[in-house]
């Protein structure tokens, strides 16, 4: 049984990951068919652990596409089989900043108090 994908959407009804998404297309297409393959694995539940995705805390996972520069997908796992992904960047280091997992940790949040019952 495969998961569904969603993603977030703020309360202004933007949605970043696919914002990035778009952005990494137009700038990185060979990345950004990395990632939407990556993404694709999750839904089929071809890949949950390690090396594809990677548990960061706090009840949020990365998914990482290493090129020339990193390219990670932060999600969590949500009721009804669902993968909700709430954050997405690129950076040439292997440490997540704390600016961008402060953004996923919050949206996180958000998410679960306006759609978890």
């Amino acid at each position: 049984m495969e998961f569904t994908v969603e993603f977030y959407e703020t309360a202004e009804g933007r949605v970043p990951v696919l914002e990035f998404l778009e952005s990494l297309r137009q700038s990185d297409p060979d990345d950004h068919a990395s990632v939407v393959r990556g993404l694709a694995k999750l839904r089929q539940r071809q890949c949950h652990r390690e090396p594809l995705p990677k548990a960061i805390g706090g009840g949020l996972f990365e998914l990482r596409h290493v090129g020339k520069l990193n390219t990670r997908v932060f999600w969590f796992f949500a009721q009804d089989r669902r993968i909700v992904a709430v954050h997405a960047i690129r950076n040439k280091g292997q440490a997540i900043p704390a600016r961008d997992l402060d953004i996923a940790l919050t949206r996180e949040r958000d998410w679960v108090k306006r759609f978890e019952r």
